[in-house]
């Protein structure tokens, strides 16, 4: 289910607990913000992460999502799924090692169409040869973590 917003009510749902706001699992969302505000579907059509704006903000999955466009947030209420982050948006490796860690907004990759995060930039470097291994991995965690 997504409902658009307009800033007002944008303004109170940021002030709602993520406990409140949440209806699936938890995704990487700062004071119900999904992924700190930038816009998931430039990081498939830009290539890199471009910051979103409340005026185009749609609330799914019990997070509020920012885009930097109208198109964009289009683009994602007609198929969130393909442009929604992996394991919420947190870090892979976090999660191949079986903890859950904060994603960097610059630190992403996308592996087979899917849209992933690591925790650093430098991790991301670090391990780029083992993506595809850390991503199977992180998905069997993923699956069985407890509260998630």
């Amino acid at each position: 289910m997504m409902v658009r917003m307009k800033l007002g009510a944008l303004a109170a749902a940021a002030l709602m607990p993520f406990a409140a706001l949440s209806e699936d699992r938890e995704v990487y969302a700062p004071g119900g913000i999904a992924m700190s505000g930038y816009d998931v579907v430039a990081y498939f059509t830009d290539g890199a992460p471009v910051e979103g704006e409340a005026g185009n903000a749609v609330i799914w999955r019990g997070v509020t999502w920012y885009f930097a466009s109208p198109e964009a947030l289009m683009s994602f209420e007609m198929d969130p799924e393909a442009y929604a982050p992996q394991f919420g948006g947190h870090c892979a490796y976090g999660l191949s090692e079986g903890h859950i860690a904060a994603p960097a907004p610059t630190a992403f990759f996308i592996h087979d169409g899917k849209l992933y995060f690591m925790h650093t930039d430098a991790l991301l470097a670090a391990m780029a040869a083992r993506l595809p291994e850390i991503v199977a991995a992180a998905e069997g965690r993923w699956a069985s973590l407890d509260g998630y």
